[in-house]
């Protein structure tokens, strides 16, 4: 993750729910379907991640609110 190598902050989509929508594709792949007639998954569930390790190495202080409302803190 971004994050995790040095980012200070990531908002993108979950990592967990896009696997669960690939391994759907390919279990119809498998089954017969043309890939080109499988629709295109958008994600629809973000996350926030902050680095605290990185806010600090740059003298940063991130918000409380911030803070609350991250779904992952790296320390």
């Amino acid at each position: 993750m971004l994050t995790s190598s040095g980012g200070l902050i990531a908002y993108a989509t979950s990592t967990e729910d896009l696997w669960g929508h690939m391994a759907t594709n390919i279990d119809e792949i498998l089954r017969g379907a043309k890939p080109a007639e499988i629709p295109i998954y958008q994600g629809d569930k973000f996350e926030l991640l902050l680095n605290l390790k990185a806010a600090k190495a740059l003298g940063l202080t991130i918000p409380p609110s911030l803070l609350a409302r991250a779904d992952e803190l790296i320390e």
